[in-house]
């Protein structure tokens, strides 16, 4: 089933309904009891930071909501947040009972997508979240890497990338959300057993290391772990005196022979050379 259409113009429905909010309070804009909101049990987001959290609900307070939440009407009175958890729990941490909301209709299908791709554009969005929601959208959508690109408005290569940081450990995934160590750090660790990216993780922060100290790391790491195998092998120089006279004999017969360090050489160029060396054998 395809998805795409339609989608551009719902999130468009969504910005021009913030846009005229403040200017038409009659244009699909309703006042909700902040506990008949449900939220999206798909909301990618994971990890609210507190303090921006009170700051956002502090300038509610004094400035009110400029940018209405969007729903969708669910059973029994409910409606289940669309876009705005952020304004929500502002709301609820300053015991405002009420909030403005735009209510949409929208198939349940692309309730997900609507959730994901609007939390995609968001500039406060931590790359975890993020690289879970592209492989969300990706996996349930059956969509590619290229069509992803163009849905978020993001380079394919990006998104790749992005999405290579869920194949490190969840000890790694953790720093990485809480801004601990950069992606730079994180990426550096793909392909260490989860007990190194650990060790290198710790080392990041305790040594407050660069991305290029850590790929020194790593790189240290992985050689120690994988030491090379081959030994180098001893030149020896053999005395070759003893076979003089016969070298000389088989030049002799416009043979090219080469005897040096530690082989003997006949080069065969045709049946009449092999034919050369047997005489040559059987005659001793």
């Amino acid at each position: 089933m395809a998805l795409g259409r339609g989608l551009g113009e719902l999130l468009g429905e969504v910005e021009s309904a913030y846009e005229s909010s403040t200017e038409n309070k009659n244009s699909g804009i309703a006042e909700l009891d902040v506990n008949h909101i449900i939220a999206n049990p798909n909301q990618p987001r994971k990890i609210f930071d507190e303090e921006k959290l009170k700051e956002l609900s502090d300038s509610i307070v004094e400035h009110g909501l400029l940018q209405p939440v969007t729903v969708i009407e669910s059973e029994n009175g409910k409606y289940i947040l669309v876009a705005g958890e952020r304004r929500l729990r502002a709301h609820k941490l300053a015991d405002i009972s009420h909030i403005k909301a735009f209510i949409i209709n929208v198939e349940e299908l692309k309730l997900r997508e609507l959730a994901l791709i609007e939390n995609i554009q968001r500039d406060d969005l931590n790359v975890i979240e993020l690289a879970y929601s592209y492989a969300q959208l990706i996996n349930e959508h059956n969509i590619t890497h290229e069509e992803l690109s163009k849905k978020v408005f993001k380079s394919r290569t990006s998104i790749t990338n992005t999405l290579r940081l869920l194949q490190l450990s969840s000890y790694v995934q953790q720093f990485l959300a809480s801004n601990k160590i950069s992606a730079g750090h994180a990426k550096v660790m793909l392909g260490l057993s989860d007990n190194e990216q650990k060790m290198v993780t710790d080392s990041v922060i305790g040594q407050k290391l660069s991305v290029r100290e850590t790929e020194k790391l790593v790189k240290d790491l992985k050689s120690k772990t994988n030491p090379s195998t081959k030994k180098e092998t001893k030149s020896i120089n053999y005395d070759f005196k003893p076979l003089q006279s016969v070298v000389s004999k088989l030049q002799s017969n416009d043979l090219k022979v080469k005897a040096e360090k530690n082989y003997f050489k006949i080069e065969i160029n045709s049946q009449e050379d092999i034919d050369k060396i047997s005489a040559y054998f059987q005659l001793q």
